[in-house]
C-alpha cells in the first residue's frame, strides 16, 4: 500500500476526527489538508502506526485551528453553532462518518476546552487507548482521564438526552412547528421542556435571534412572531441532518433555515437548534437544491 494510500484509508476517520473538534465542514478539510502535507513530507518507514500517528497529527492541527477560531467566534453576530451535515447535500464518502455526530453533541462540546474536547473525541468517538491521548496532548495518562471524566459530567448535565429514538424526535418537532403554524400556542407549548432553550444562528448574513431564547414562553412568542411573517411561503422538507431528524424549510427553491431538536428524558423538546446563517445551508456549488428523506428532489 502506498503513502498515498494509507491516507485516503484514513480520510473518513481523519474527516469525522476534524469536523468533531471544529464544527465547520471547510475547517475540518482544511485541518485534513494540512494533516496530508505532513503526512506526504514524514518518515514513513519510521512510523509504526500509521492511524495513530495520523490521528496524532490531525487532533493537533485541529486543537491549534480551535484556539484561532476563539476570537473570530467570540466577535460572531448572536450564537455561534455548529455547522449542520444534511445527508444528501453532504455527498462526499469521507463526511459520512462525521455525520454520525448529531448537532446537540457538537453543541454541547462547545462548550469545553480544546483540549478537554480533544481527549473526549479520541476517547469516546475513536476509541483511542489513554497511552495515545495522552502522546498526542503532552498530557500523562492519568491527566487525560480526569480530562475524559470532566468532559462527561459537563456533557451530561447540559440537559439534551441524547439517547431519545430518532422517531420520537421527528413526532416531537413536527408537531411543535405544526402547532406553531395553527397559532395554538398552547399546544406549541406542550412539546418543550420547563427549561427549553432554543438558539439560531444567522451570523451577520440572516435575521435570527441575538441570543438564546430561554423557557417556554419567549420560544413559543418568537416562534410564532417567525412563522406569521413566513406565514404561506416557506415549505418543510424532512431531511436527516448529522443522523438524526430535521426540517429543512426552503423559499422560492432557496434555503432558508434548517430545524433540528433534542429532547430531554421525559421525551419533550430540551434543545431546539435553528440555522439560518446561508453560509452553513448552502452546498453543492451553492446552488441549494434538497432531497427530502424520500428521496424526491424539491424545487
Amino acid at each position: 500500500m502506498t503513502a498515498t494510500d494509507t491516507f485516503e484509508a484514513q480520510r473518513p476517520a481523519l474527516t469525522a476526527l476534524c469536523y468533531r473538534m471544529l464544527g465547520e465542514r471547510a475547517a475540518a478539510e482544511d485541518a485534513v489538508q494540512d494533516t496530508w502535507l505532513r503526512w506526504a513530507a514524514a518518515d514513513h518507514a519510521a512510523i509504526r502506526t500509521p492511524a495513530a500517528w495520523l490521528r496524532t497529527t490531525a487532533t493537533r492541527i485541529a486543537i491549534d485551528a480551535l484556539r484561532r477560531a476563539k476570537t473570530r467566534r467570540d466577535s460572531y453576530v448572536g450564537p455561534w453553532l455548529p455547522e449542520p451535515l444534511i445527508a444528501d447535500t453532504t455527498p462526499e464518502d469521507h463526511f459520512a462518518r462525521a455525520q454520525e455526530c448529531e448537532l446537540a453533541l457538537l453543541w454541547v462540546m462547545d462548550t469545553l476546552g480544546p483540549t478537554e474536547r480533544a481527549a473526549f473525541i479520541l476517547r469516546e468517538a475513536f476509541d483511542a487507548p489513554y497511552p495515545e491521548i495522552a502522546a498526542t496532548l503532552n498530557r500523562s495518562e492519568a491527566a487525560c482521564r480526569q480530562l475524559v471524566s470532566r468532559a462527561h459530567r459537563r456533557v451530561a448535565q447540559a440537559g439534551p438526552d441524547l439517547t431519545q429514538p430518532s422517531d420520537r424526535r421527528a413526532a416531537q418537532l413536527s408537531g411543535f412547528l405544526a402547532a406553531i403554524a395553527s397559532d395554538d400556542l398552547e399546544a406549541a407549548k406542550a412539546f418543550l421542556a420547563p427549561d427549553a432553550i432554543a438558539l439560531s444562528d444567522g451570523g451577520s448574513k440572516a435575521r435570527a435571534a441575538r441570543r438564546p431564547l430561554v423557557g417556554v414562553d419567549e420560544i413559543v412568542a418568537v416562534s410564532r412572531s417567525v412563522t406569521l411573517k413566513h406565514a404561506g411561503v416557506l415549505n418543510i422538507h424532512p431531511v436527516i441532518a448529522n443522523g438524526q431528524p430535521a426540517l429543512l424549510l426552503t423559499e422560492n427553491g432557496n434555503n432558508h433555515s434548517l430545524l433540528s431538536a433534542a429532547l430531554d428524558a421525559n421525551g419533550l423538546i430540551r434543545w431546539l437548534y435553528t440555522m439560518r446563517n446561508p453560509d452553513k445551508l448552502m452546498r453543492d456549488g451553492g446552488r441549494g437544491d434538497v432531497r427530502s428523506t424520500s428521496g424526491a428532489r424539491r424545487p
